[in-house]
């Protein structure tokens, strides 16, 4: 049986951040097929990080990422070839973790790697507050369907 994480990550409290977080949340009320978990780890990056010692054989992580396109943009990002996704050599402040972030930080602690797609959404405003803006809650529903995109063609091939 295929186990797969979908892992949705950000900071509520800073607006767009909190993308990961609304998807995770939305997609857990999803039927989805069996071996398939979702979970809200929010600013608790670094406990996704220990969890991946024992790597699922897909992980999705889910984050607001800003790569320069229009806020609410959702990209589906390879980290293992992307040049534009530099993973750093050591984990970033806990409670600041990117995708990238907990990437390294498995790496860190010497765990290995699972193959892993980012999906990320160019965010609009990162400013303190519990509001994703307009383009960012407008991609929410957008990324349930990629990622269910995702699952058919990572689980089901």
């Amino acid at each position: 049986m295929t186990r797969v994480l979908v892992a949705g990550i950000g900071n509520v409290f800073l607006g767009d951040d909190g993308f990961g977080v609304a998807v995770a949340e939305r997609l857990e009320r999803e039927r989805l097929p069996e071996g398939v978990r979702v979970a809200d780890f929010g600013v608790r990056s670094v406990h996704l990080a220990f969890e991946l010692m024992d790597p699922p054989e897909l992980l999705i992580l889910v984050d607001a990422t800003a790569r320069g396109g229009p806020p609410g943009t959702l990209y589906v990002i390879d980290p293992s070839t992307d040049e534009e996704l530099a993973v750093p050599a050591t984990p970033a402040d806990a409670h600041a973790m990117s995708a990238s972030a907990v990437l390294a930080a498995v790496r860190w602690m010497n765990g290995t790697l699972p193959n892993a797609r980012i999906v990320g959404c160019e965010p609009a405003d990162l400013e303190e507050g519990m509001e994703l803006s307009a383009p960012v809650r407008a991609a929410v529903e957008p990324a349930i369907t990629l990622i269910r995109r995702l699952l058919e063609n990572e689980v089901c091939s």
